[in-house]
C-alpha cells in the first residue's frame, strides 16, 4: 500500500516525508469558524455536474456514480473514509495506517491474501492499480477494475464493502504486518530528511493535534500494541456515515446504484458513535524560526511561509479568485526563472507559490511559500533576500499588463484543451473531483460550466484586481522561517537574527519589473519547402509512410483517442556515442544547448512568445540517437514544426545560461557525496559499466573540461544532416491537411545524404560474480541491488519469456520477502532489455531492510530464483501474468503515447509492426515448461552482481 503522507518540499531534490514520530497528545485546538460574509454572497453558487448521480443510503453512506467510457470496459471504484490518524487515541498512534494495511490481509469474503490473488488473476496489478493511502483525516482505497467481466465487476463492489466493514483483523496477520510497516518507515526514512522532519514538524504543526498524529505513528506502539486496540479503531471509525463509494466508468448507472445498495445497506453505525472532531492549526503572531543541520544534507536551503486561512471555493466569485491566484503564481514563478538564467543569479534554485500549506499538510490552511537553495552557507542570506525581494517587488509594484496577458492566454489555452477533450476525459479525473467533494465539500462543476466560467472570469479580470490580491499574500503574522543545511556548514550559516532582519528589510531598494519580451516571430521567414516524393501504407496497424525530398521518412498514424492531441518524435543514428575521448566531457552537457532557448529567444522569452499556444517542439541527443520531439493541439501543430526547424537550423549559443548551469552543477557535485543514496547510485553506475570512462558519473574534474564551443559544435554537427531522420506522428489529424506542413518544415530540414551510424564504445557490464558493499550512512538501513544479466538473442519470443519470468519473480519476491519474512516494505523486481549496441538483458531485485536482515533476505531472494529455475513459474502466476498483460495491452491500444513509442521502437530495432496484432499468440507460448527453460537459460548465477549499501562503520 502507498501511505501517501503529505510531504514538505524543502530543497532541490530532497523531499522530506511527514513520517516522524509524534509526541504526547495536547488539548485539541477548537477549529476557527470562517468569517461570515454579511449581506449578499459574492457570485453565484457553482452547480454540481448533472452527469454525476449523488445519493445517500439510510445508514449514511454517500455514493457518487458516473458513466464514462474512457477507458472503455474499465471502471474506477473508490472507497473513501473521512478518518485518519487524527482520530487515533494516544495508544493507537499509527493504527489508522495499520488498518489500511490490514484491509488487504483478510476480510470476511476474502480471507488471508485471497483478495490480491483474485484481482491479479483478473488482470488488476497490486500496487500499480490496487492501492490505498492514509492521511491525517482521510483513508482512501482505490480499485480500477474491468467491466467486461460481469462477475469480476460485481465482485469489485463486494471488495469495497469488505474494506468498509468486514476486515477480519486476525491476530496472526496483525503480528506479521508489524514488520512490514516498520520496514515502510525504514524505506521512507532513516535519512537526513526524516531526521530533519522530526525537528521541523513540531514547528510547522505547533500547538495542534497534527503535531502528535503523524500517520506512520510511533514505532514502539506499532511493535507492541495489543490486538484489541486496532480492532477497536476499526469498529469505532469504519462506519457508513463517514464513508463514500465512488464509481466512474463504462457501466450502467442504475445497475451500479443497485450494486451499492445490495453490498453496503447492511453496514451499520455504532450505537454510540464517537464524534468526528475537526482540528485546527493555531496562529502565530511572532515569526517561528528554526535552523537545522544534518551531516547528510546536501544543500543550503531557506524557506519562508506566510500562512493564511482559506475556504473551499463554492461560488463563481471564489472561482475567479482561484484563477487570479493561479495567475499570480505563474507570473511570480516566471520572474524567478528569469533570474535563475542569469550568470549573477544569487541562488541555484528558487520557487515562490501560493497554495495549500506544505502541499495540504493541514486542511483549510494556505500559504505563500518561498524556497531558495544557495551555492553555499555563506551566500544563503543573500539568496534568501533576493527571493524575498521578488515577493516585495510583486507586493509594492504589482505585475505589468504584458505579464498578465501571458498568464491569461495560458489559462484560456488549458481550459480550451480540457473542453475539447471532455468526452475523452479519463475516469480517474472525475474520481478526484468527487473525492474532494466528499472530503472537503468542494463543488463538482461540469466541464462545460468550467469552460464557460473560465472564459467569462478571465475576460473580466483586471490588472488592478490581480495586483490588489498579490498585496495580500505577504502577511505580518503567521510567518515561519526555516533553514536546512549540511552540518559542515553550520558555522557560516546566517543566524536567526539575520534571517529575521532579511525579512524585515526585504522591500528596500526594489524597483518595478521591466518586461524583456522579444517582439519578433519564431522564424524570420518561412523555409523553402521540400516535397513528398512517395507514399506507402506498409502494414496493418493504420500507418502511412511518406518519403521526403531530403530523404527523411515520416510515419503517420491518425487516431481518435484524443480530440486535441498530436504528438511526434524522430530519430537518426549517432548520438553522443560519436563524441571523441577529447570532447566527451563537453558532449555530456550538450543538452544545455536546446535548454538555452532557440534563435533570438532565451527560455523566458520563448515561453512569453508561445503564451496561449500549445505547440511545442525540441531537440535531443542521447547515447545512440539524435532527433526531435513535440506535441500540439491540431490548430497549433505548425508552431511545433516551426520549433523543430528552428532547433535544427538556428540553435542558441548562450554563454550566460550555459555557464550558469555549469556553475550550479558544480555545487551539486561538490555536495552529493554527503548523501548515502547518491554515493551508492554512483557505485551502481560504475560497477554496471565495468568502470568504463565513458559511463562513469560526472566529477568536478570532468566538469572543469566542459567547453561551450565544443558542446555547441557537436550539437550543430549532429543536426547538420537530417536526411536519415525518421519522424513518427500520432494523433487526431487528417493526413492530407498535414502534408503541406510536413513539406514546409520537415522536408526543408538540411540534408547532406551521408550514411551515419552510432559507435560501439565497448561499454559492457562485468562478467562473472561481482560483490561490492558501500559503507555510507548513519542509521540502521541497508539498500540491496541484485543483478542477473547476460547476452541473448533479442526477439519478440525471448522478450515475452523474460517478461513472464520477471512477473513471476516479482510475485514470489513480494510473497517471500514481505508477506513471509516481514522483512521489507516494497521490494522491486525489474527487467531491462536492449538490442543495441549489444543485445543484453538485466534482471534486478532491489529492496531496503534492516542491516541485520541483509544476508537472510538476499538468500531468500536467490532461493526464489532457484525455485523458478528448477520448476518454472507456477501455473497460477503465469495466469496472472497473462491477465495483466492482456489488460494492459487493451488500454495501450487506445493511447497515443503507446503508439508513438511502439512504432519508434519497432523501427529502431528492425521489428515487424504487426507484433502487437499477434500478442495473444505470443502470450499463449508462455507455459510452466517454457518459463522453466527460460529460467535455466537466463536466471543463472553465471553473471551475478550483488551491491549493498550499509551504514558506515
Amino acid at each position: 500500500m502507498n501511505n501517501r503522507n503529505k510531504i514538505l518540499v524543502l530543497g532541490i531534490t530532497a523531499l522530506m516525508a511527514v513520517n516522524a514520530p509524534s509526541y504526547a497528545q495536547k488539548k485539541p485546538v477548537a477549529a476557527k469558524k470562517p468569517v461570515q460574509a454579511t449581506g449578499k454572497t459574492e457570485g453565484t453558487l457553482i452547480p454540481n455536474d448533472p452527469n454525476v448521480k449523488i445519493g445517500k443510503l439510510p445508514n449514511g453512506l454517500t455514493y457518487y456514480i458516473r458513466k464514462n467510457t474512457e477507458p472503455k470496459n474499465r471502471a474506477e471504484l473508490y472507497l473513501a473514509t473521512r478518518i485518519g490518524s487524527l482520530m487515533e487515541e494516544d495508544n493507537q498512534q499509527g493504527l489508522a495506517h495499520f488498518t489500511e494495511h490490514m484491509a488487504f490481509n483478510g476480510t470476511k469474503d476474502f480471507p488471508k491474501n485471497e483478495m490480491i490473488n483474485y484481482l491479479q488473476k483478473a488482470g488488476v496489478r497490486f500496487g500499480a492499480d490496487l492501492n490505498a493511502y492514509t492521511g491525517f483525516d482521510q483513508t482512501v482505497y482505490q480499485l480500477p477494475i474491468p467491466t467486461d467481466s460481469t462477475v469480476v465487476f460485481k465482485n469489485g463492489f463486494k471488495i469495497l464493502a469488505n474494506w468498509a466493514g468486514k476486515v477480519l483483523m486476525d491476530g496472526e496477520e496483525i503480528d506479521k504486518e508489524r514488520g512490514v510497516i516498520i520496514e515502510e518507515d525504514r524505506q521512507r526514512g532513516k535519512n537526513a530528511q526524516e531526521r530533519m522532519s522530526k525537528q521541523l514538524l513540531p514547528l510547522l504543526l505547533k500547538g495542534s493535534r497534527y503535531e502528535n498524529r503523524i500517520p506512520i505513528g510511533k514505532i514502539d506502539i506499532l511493535q507492541t500494541f495489543t490486538h484489541d486496540k486496532i480492532r477497536n479503531f476499526y469498529k469505532d471509525w469504519y462506519r457508513p456515515n463517514l464513508q463514500a463509494v465512488i464509481a466512474v466508468g463504462d457501466f450502467d448507472v442504475n445497475e451500479v446504484e443497485q450494486l451499492i445498495k445490495t453490498n453496503f445497506s447492511g453496514l451499520t453505525n455504532p450505537a454510540s458513535p464517537k464524534p468526528r472532531l475537526k482540528y485546527d492549526l493555531p496562529d502565530n503572531k511572532e515569526p517561528l524560526i528554526k535552523i537545522i543541520t544534518d551531516p547528510e544534507q546536501s544543500y543550503n536551503v531557506a524557506q519562508i511561509m506566510y500562512k493564511q486561512r482559506g475556504n473551499v471555493s463554492k461560488t463563481t466569485a471564489d472561482y475567479k479568485k482561484k484563477l487570479m491566484y493561479s495567475m499570480v503564481n505563474s507570473m511570480l514563478g516566471a520572474r524567478l526563472q528569469e533570474i535563475l538564467q542569469k550568470g549573477n543569479a544569487p541562488f541555484i534554485f528558487a520557487q515562490s507559490n501560493y497554495g495549500p500549506y506544505q502541499g495540504g499538510l493541514v486542511s483549510g490552511i494556505n500559504a505563500l511559500q518561498t524556497t531558495v537553495a544557495a551555492k553555499s552557507a555563506a551566500t544563503l542570506e543573500q539568496a534568501f533576500s533576493a527571493a524575498l525581494a521578488e515577493n516585495e517587488r510583486m507586493s509594492k509594484y504589482g505585475f505589468v499588463q504584458s505579464e498578465l496577458d501571458v498568464a491569461k492566454k495560458n489559462i484560456i489555452a488549458g481550459s480550451e484543451k480540457q473542453f475539447k477533450e471532455k468526452d475523452k476525459t479519463p475516469s480517474s479525473s472525475f474520481v478526484q473531483q468527487y473525492l474532494n467533494n466528499f472530503l472537503t465539500s468542494s463543488p463538482i462543476p461540469s466541464i462545460d460550466f468550467v469552460y464557460g466560467e473560465t472564459q467569462k472570469a478571465v475576460g473580466s479580470i483586471t490588472l488592478a484586481e490581480v495586483n490588489a490580491l498579490a498585496k495580500t499574500l505577504i502577511t505580518k503574522d503567521n510567518q515561519i522561517i526555516i533553514i536546512q543545511a549540511p552540518e559542515k556548514d553550520k558555522a557560516t550559516l546566517p543566524t536567526e537574527a539575520q534571517m529575521l532582519a532579511a525579512v524585515k528589510n526585504a522591500g528596500s531598494g526594489v524597483a518595478a519589473y521591466v518586461d524583456n519580451s522579444v517582439n519578433k516571430p519564431l522564424l524570420e521567414k518561412k523555409p523553402v519547402a521540400g516535397k513528398i516524393v512517395s507514399e506507402t501504407k506498409p502494414d496493418a496497424i493504420g500507418v502511412t509512410e511518406l518519403t521526403l525530398s531530403n530523404g527523411i521518412k515520416v510515419l503517420l498514424k491518425p487516431t481518435d483517442f484524443k480530440n486535441d492531441q498530436i504528438i511526434f518524435s524522430s530519430f537518426s543514428k549517432g548520438g553522443t556515442s560519436l563524441a571523441t575521448d577529447q570532447n566527451f566531457q563537453s558532449v555530456q552537457m550538450v543538452s544545455l544547448i536546446p535548454e538555452s532557448g532557440v534563435g533570438a529567444f532565451n527560455p523566458t522569452q520563448l515561453n512569453k512568445l508561445l503564451a496561449g499556444n500549445t505547440g511545442r517542439g525540441g531537440a535531443y541527443i542521447d547515447d545512440l540517437y539524435q532527433g526531435f520531439s513535440g506535441s500540439a493541439s491540431p490548430k497549433d501543430l505548425e508552431t511545433a514544426f516551426q520549433m523543430v526547424y528552428a532547433y535544427a537550423t538556428d540553435p542558441r549559443k548562450d554563454a550566460e545560461i550555459f555557464n550558469k548551469n555549469i556553475d550550479d552543477y558544480k555545487v551539486v557535485l561538490a555536495n552529493k557525496n554527503a548523501n548515502p543514496t547518491s554515493v551508492f547510485s554512483d557505485t551502481v553506475q560504475a560497477v554496471l559499466s565495468s568502470y568504463h570512462k565513458r559511463a562513469m558519473p560526472m566529477t568536478l574534474e570532468d566538469l572543469s573540461k566542459v567547453s561551450l564551443d565544443e558542446a555547441f559544435a557537436f550539437y550543430k554537427d549532429r543536426f547538420a544532416d537530417a536526411s536519415e531522420q525518421t519522424f513518427v506522428i500520432v494523433g487526431n489529424f487528417d493526413i492530407n491537411s498535414l502534408k503541406p506542413l510536413i513539406e514546409t518544415y520537415i522536408a526543408s530540414l538540411p540534408a547532406l545524404n551521408k550514411k551515419q551510424n552510432y559507435a560501439d564504445n565497448g561499454v559492457r557490464s562485468p562478467k562473472g560474480k561481482i560483490s561490492k558493499t558501500v559503507y555510507k550512512g548513519l542509521e540502521d538501513k541497508a539498500s540491496v541491488e541484485l543483478y542477473i544479466h547476460g547476452d541473448y538473442e533479442f526477439n519478440e519470443l525471448n522478450n515475452t519469456q523474460l517478461e513472464a519470468l520477471k512477473a513471476a519473480l516479482e510475485i514470489k519476491i513480494l510473497e517471500r520477502l514481505r508477506e513471509k519474512e516481514s522483512g521489507v516494505y516494497s521490494p522491486g523486481v525489474s527487467l531491462s532489455v536492449q538490442k543495441y549496441p549489444d543485445a543484453h538483458y538485466y534482471f534486478n531485485i532491489s529492496f531496503s531492510c534492516a542491516t541485520a536482515n541483509v544476508e537472510k533476505l538476499v538468500a531468500a531472494s536467490l532461493d526464489e530464483i532457484s525455485k523458478i529455475r528448477t520448476s518454472g513459474a507456477t501455473a497460477d502466476d503465469i495466469s496472472k501474468f497473462k491477465s495483466e498483460e492482456q489488460r494492459q495491452v487493451e488500454l495501450s491500444l487506445r493511447n497515443n503515447g503507446f503508439w508513438l513509442s511502439y512504432i519508434s521502437s519497432r523501427l529502431k530495432n528492425g521489428e515487424s509492426f504487426e507484433q502487437i496484432l499477434n500478442y495473444k499468440k505470443t502470450l499463449d507460448a508462455v507455459s510452466v515448461e517454457s518459463t522453466k527453460a527460460a529460467a535455466q537459460k537466463y536466471l543463472t548465477d553465471e553473471n551475478y552482481i550483488r551491491l549493498v549499501l550499509m551504514p558506515q562503520k
